[in-house]
């Protein structure tokens, strides 16, 4: 195995109402809406990306937001919980801004750091935890200051149905490196600066439930067009089936499902968000691939509409 991966790329997840996906992850965690666009699948249904102010890999989490999605259930197969990282000394404000919305915070440890633990308003679990790893965000939304804004991922807790094959995919294809072990959890580093920790439940979890508020995949890595077709490669000598490569516009994407149940991408950190729409004005409007335009009055009537606004705390 010569390859390795910097760490996650983006996290996608499923939700159901796309102006409270929009109010929770730009309202009140302050991320940028960087790319608004469609289920290429179902154009039927919104894909909405949040990330840093460019979108950089490692920022970035995606819904497909559906008012008639079933509610998920957490569990084995899984991205359990998405980790984001804040500035050294950022926590105080964010548990007192989460307050001020009426969201519940649970303060925990592990691996010697202490997190923020909160759920999003369809029940998808999130964390925040303070590292000095990552450049601090150049966007700036609502009073959320660049030295206590959201830098991007820290990473993500996985749950597998077989944390053993979970984890020889991460040490052994993706290239991550074990660090340690704490209360009952494996940790593992990647060599990029965000979005690089990886913590493994070592006991097998129960098989979750796709929904709302639960995660479709986690995506990794890959620094460019030629090493996406090596890890391809590289996943199918494995042992594991790769789907072949898919064009995502922003990033080439391939996609298996690893032997604890997670559903694996590998995704091209080029050519990113601002390949159809000035950087400046990211997220502002409807973008469609070329095969949809034909059909962009019929997919916008079919969408319920959305804006970005500041909100009013509870108290």
């Amino acid at each position: 195995m010569t390859l390795q991966t910097a760490g996650i790329h983006h996290i996608t997840a499923f939700a159901r109402n796309p102006q409270e996906n929009v109010d929770f992850y730009a309202g009140v965690l302050g991320l940028r809406l960087v790319k608004k666009t469609i289920n290429f699948d179902a154009p039927e249904v919104y894909h909405l990306y949040f990330g840093d102010k460019a979108g950089n890999p490692g920022t970035i989490i995606t819904f497909f937001p559906w008012p008639e999605s079933s509610v998920g259930r957490i569990g084995g197969g899984q991205v359990g919980v998405t980790t984001y990282i804040v500035p050294v000394g950022a926590l105080a404000f964010w548990e007192e801004r989460l307050a001020g919305f009426g969201i519940p915070v649970t303060k925990t440890t592990r691996f010697s750091e202490q997190y923020l633990q909160f759920d999003d308003n369809e029940g998808l679990h999130l964390e925040l935890v303070e590292r000095e790893g990552g450049r601090n965000s150049e966007w700036s939304f609502d009073g959320i200051s660049t030295d206590k804004a959201i830098k991007g991922f820290g990473g993500a807790v996985l749950f597998s149905v077989d944390s053993a094959r979970t984890v020889s995919v991460l040490e052994n294809i993706l290239g991550l490196t074990k660090v340690g072990e704490d209360a009952g959890y494996a940790r593992f580093q990647a060599f990029g600066e965000i979005g690089n920790i990886i913590d493994v439940p070592l006991a097998n979890m129960n098989r979750g439930i796709g929904g709302a508020g639960t995660v479709h995949h986690i995506a990794w890595r890959a620094k460019d067009f030629d090493e996406h077709v090596q890890w391809q490669q590289e996943v199918s000598r494995s042992g594991y089936y790769p789907t072949p490569v898919i064009d995502r516009q922003y990033f080439n994407a391939i996609y298996f499902r690893e032997g604890g149940g997670i559903l694996f991408e590998i995704a091209t950190d080029p050519p990113g968000f601002a390949v159809d729409e000035d950087a400046d004005a990211l997220g502002q409007k409807i973008m469609l691939p070329s095969w949809f335009e034909p059909s962009r009055a019929q997919i916008e009537a079919n969408l319920l509409p959305i804006q970005v606004r500041e909100l009013e705390a509870k108290k």
